[in-house]
């Protein structure tokens, strides 16, 4: 699908023209900080114009192409469904008009902050309307159920994720039989939609659980809320949460960033994680920064 183009020819003039709002001649190719930058004054600036004039779509369309990576950060969560991400991408932009058809740039909140939730709103919905969109035997529903539980109890008994040998055994089922199980959840959509399905493979050839990143990108998203709670994280901390949730990295990546184990990558972002879900349950100032050299488990 084809993402909205914006309207027509230049804006009826009633005040200020696209020069004097800086509109750059391909709204796409500015770069995160310029777009931040100029959404602020582009809602301004719509709040000022009539609804359904030439202007005011132009501004609007405008908004829409310079947050459309808001979209395509949010999509990324989901790469790996069965879905096509060009799909995902459009619902996406669904929920990004719907956001900057509600946001008041007046109140404050940055706009990704206010944004990211209906987005990835939108895409949930899409997700939960094609539910089993593939009929899929019920023999594989269950086998599909029984990986997924049989995975969590190995990794808690391992103490790191299983390969695929070890969770084959643990079930009692050939490794074919497990691929097979596994080729079955793409046909349903309704699993957790919190977290990506099916990261990219780990070094040791398994996949990614989700275990404690179910929700962390929603409370990534609720930045204006976390933000005196993250700066009071240690460096080290703060560096983990970039290379996770800024960069994208998976937990071996940044093993392989910091020196150390993935295991003692999933620890440390498990602690974090649970130290800013508790400081966002409480009103008691955060407590000081770590010490760096802590180690990570």
């Amino acid at each position: 699908m084809s993402t909205l183009s914006r309207a027509t020819a230049e804006p009826v003039h009633t005040g200020q023209t696209t020069a004097d709002l800086g509109i750059p001649e391909d709204p796409l190719g500015v770069s995160t900080s310029c777009a931040r930058t100029l959404s602020v004054v582009l809602f301004r600036r719509l709040n000022e114009l009539t609804e359904g004039s030439p202007e005011y779509s132009y501004v609007r369309n405008t908004l829409v192409e310079l947050n459309l990576s808001l979209v395509k950060y949010a999509a990324r969560r989901f790469r790996n469904r069965s879905e096509p991400v060009e799909d995902i991408v459009q619902v996406g932009t669904i929920g990004l008009i719907k956001a900057i058809n509600r946001y008041d740039v007046e109140r404050g909140v940055e706009f990704a902050t206010f944004a990211l939730p209906t987005i990835t709103g939108e895409m949930k919905r899409f997700f939960r309307d094609t539910s089993w969109a593939v009929k899929v035997p019920r023999r594989l529903q269950e086998l599909r159920l029984d990986i997924a539980k049989g995975h969590d109890a190995l990794e808690q008994r391992l103490g790191r994720r299983p390969t695929d040998q070890e969770l084959a055994e643990h079930l009692d089922i050939d490794e074919e039989a497990l691929a097979e199980g596994r080729r079955a959840a793409n046909g349903y959509s309704a699993g957790s939609f919190d977290a990506p399905v099916g990261d990219e493979p780990e070094a040791n050839g398994s996949m990614p659980a989700l275990g404690f990143e179910e929700g962390a990108y929603d409370l990534i998203e609720s930045l204006e809320s976390l933000k005196p709670l993250v700066d009071g994280l240690g460096e080290r901390d703060r560096l983990v949460l970039s290379l996770r949730f800024g960069e994208d990295l998976t937990q071996a990546e940044i093993g392989e960033r910091l020196g150390v184990s993935q295991m003692q990558v999933s620890r440390l972002l498990g602690r974090i994680m649970a130290k800013l879900r508790a400081g966002l349950l409480t009103d008691d100032p955060p407590e000081p920064a770590e010490a760096d050299g802590e180690p990570a488990d």
